[in-house]
């Protein structure tokens, strides 16, 4: 539980096309922070059900409310809601009904990062990116389509 920070100017960008509309990165000035009920729907859209979590937008603030199965689905839903573009930062107060893990790791996203290079650097060896990716499914649906100020989760 606790303020978790991400760039503003990066993420999806809500309410433009299909499922597919574009990401932006930092480069770019941030859009209007989406209101709970987009989020709510991106979160249902990436197939993290929203049922039993308030979220609510305060400035660029995003607070989420409720209880996760357990600590990857709440790290998801952080990061599904920190990963819109708009977004500076998410409150959780996300209980999850399976006992604790230890603390989340999460990476910023720079220029010139793969998953491998994160790999190499969080988990000892590029070859163990696809635990990353695998960890960040369905917010992630390419192992190459990562983008500088997305933040991802590191698993343990």
């Amino acid at each position: 539980m606790g303020l978790f920070n991400f760039i503003k100017s990066a993420g999806r960008v809500l309410g433009i096309g299909s499922a597919d509309a574009a990401t932006q990165d930092e480069s770019k000035p941030a859009p209007p922070t989406p209101s709970a009920d987009d989020i709510a729907a991106e979160l249902k859209t990436l197939g993290l059900n929203p049922d039993g979590l308030t979220l609510t937008v305060d400035g660029d603030t995003v607070h989420v409310k409720g209880t996760a199965v357990d600590s990857a689905m709440r790290e998801k839903i952080i990061l599904a809601a920190g990963n819109i573009a708009g977004v500076g930062s998410v409150s959780d107060d996300i209980a999850t009904t399976a006992p604790a893990a230890a603390e989340p790791k999460f990476h910023t996203v720079v220029k010139g990062d793969t998953l491998s290079a994160i790999a190499q650097k969080h988990l000892g060896s590029a070859g163990k990116y696809p635990a990353i990716f695998e960890a960040n499914k369905p917010m992630l649906s390419d192992p190459n389509k990562i983008y500088p100020g997305q933040v991802l989760r590191i698993p343990g």
